[in-house]
């Protein structure tokens, strides 16, 4: 890679590791599934009228409701699911700092899910890297265990969870432009979030949360939204579409290290002998897990390689 395409990733990460720190606070001024729903709303608009209509890959396995029915899957797993469980989990107690961590096990139920459903066998490496990773969640679990609640720590688990579903789905969609397909995904969750909002958090906590809008909040939103959606996705997708995947994805291994050194900085979260033992563990499991090939027979990819010919447009 280019050194300005190293920066690049390692800005990226930056970028996604202090965003918890930004939710931290974010937080203080949103009800969580408010907060979330607010955050998609500003990353598909006004982008959603500049980036076209939605590309998808050519030749791709058909998929019930057509290429919509792709957005809407990985919309729902993606903003709905997993941003949902996250920010309630940190708003019930779980650190910014832990949660970055945390998240990274999604890597494990990524190759899970893969397995069951794209037929991807793991070695015995990537197994051997799943058993670190989730011996670094049971390290985790104990700290937090002994120092905070356990609920929310329990919610940002489910939440890496439904990102590995939802990184299968898109893995699925092949899509040709990650940014245009980001910006449509966005606007799937805004919705269901908004309703999901009413319903649990009450109209009376979200009308004073409006009320009572300031710069700072302002600012975050635009943050989560602008700066790590689009920004964020749509220079990883740009990366992932001029390198290997194994050149790029070791950056994303940086972002807890952005994540807990940006949270003990700005908010102040102690990080314990434990923690520094799960991140260990968690990070060099993850990175067992992601880095290394797959073996065993491969699912039928021919569609995937005709796509990579024939897609729509190129940025």
């Amino acid at each position: 890679m280019r050194p300005a395409h190293v920066a690049l990733a390692a800005l990226v990460a930056a970028v996604w590791g202090v965003n918890f720190v930004v939710i931290e606070i974010g937080l203080d001024h949103f009800p969580p599934l408010l907060f979330s729903a607010l955050r998609f709303l500003v990353a598909a608009l006004p982008a959603v009228f500049f980036v076209g209509r939605p590309k998808v890959a050519l030749g791709a396995p058909p998929t019930p409701g057509g290429p919509w029915g792709r957005i809407v899957g990985v919309g729902l797993a993606l903003g709905v699911a997993k941003f949902g469980l996250l920010f309630t989990g940190m708003s019930l107690g779980a650190p910014a700092g832990l949660s970055s961590l945390i998240l990274q096990v999604q890597a494990v139920f990524t190759a899970l899910f893969a397995f069951l459903a794209l037929g991807e066998r793991p070695g015995r490496v990537k197994v051997l890297g799943m058993g670190v990773a989730l011996a670094g969640i049971g390290v985790a679990a104990v700290d937090e265990g002994t120092s905070g609640p356990l609920t929310g720590f329990v919610l940002v688990i489910a939440a890496a969870v439904c990102w590995g579903v939802s990184n299968v789905l898109t893995r699925k969609a092949a899509p040709p432009d990650p940014l245009n397909f980001m910006v449509w995904v966005s606007t799937v969750p805004v919705l269901p979030l908004l309703a999901l909002s009413l319903l649990l958090e009450g109209p009376d906590r979200d009308l004073a949360a409006l009320r009572g809008l300031d710069w700072t909040g302002a600012g975050v939103i635009v943050y989560v939204a602008w700066v790590t959606t689009v920004f964020g996705f749509g220079a990883w997708g740009w990366l992932l579409r001029r390198h290997p995947a194994s050149s790029v994805a070791p950056f994303s291994l940086l972002v807890p290290v952005f994540g807990m050194s940006s949270a003990a900085l700005f908010l102040g979260e102690p990080v314990s002998p434990l923690r520094w033992c799960a991140a260990a563990l968690l990070v060099g499991g993850v990175a067992l897990t992601s880095l290394r090939p797959t073996t065993g027979r491969a699912p039928n990819i021919s569609w995937l390689r005709q796509a990579g010919r024939a897609t729509v447009s190129r940025p």
